[in-house]
């Protein structure tokens, strides 16, 4: 596992039909995310005091319709400001390499 800073911020909210959790992940927090033979992993630690961590797990089908889901809604709103635009730009195309066939071989 390796843990990176988390350079914006993460909320996270769990609704149960007689409770709800809340949390924020800030810049003193940490994440990883990971691929595996299931699907992808990502990991969101708060350290300190009132310490939390989430974990979700997806498997390859259901992240692909998330990126598929995320592209749309990307695609229908008005466009995000440059400095956020190039950044997930660079994510999407180390992702996109990183799917490539040619590296597979």
């Amino acid at each position: 596992m390796s843990m990176r800073p988390v350079t914006d911020k993460a909320e996270v909210s769990i609704d149960f039909p007689d409770k709800a959790y809340m949390g924020a992940f800030g810049r003193d927090s940490k994440f990883d995310a990971h691929a595996d033979d299931q699907g992808v992993m990502l990991r969101l630690s708060r350290p300190g005091e009132d310490k939390r961590v989430v974990e979700l797990h997806l498997h390859h089908y259901l992240f692909a319709d998330v990126l598929r889901a995320l592209a749309e809604s990307i695609r229908e709103r008005p466009p995000i400001d440059a400095a956020h635009l190039e950044h997930r730009v660079d994510g999407a195309k180390v992702l996109h390499a990183a799917l490539s066939p040619r590296r597979r071989k």
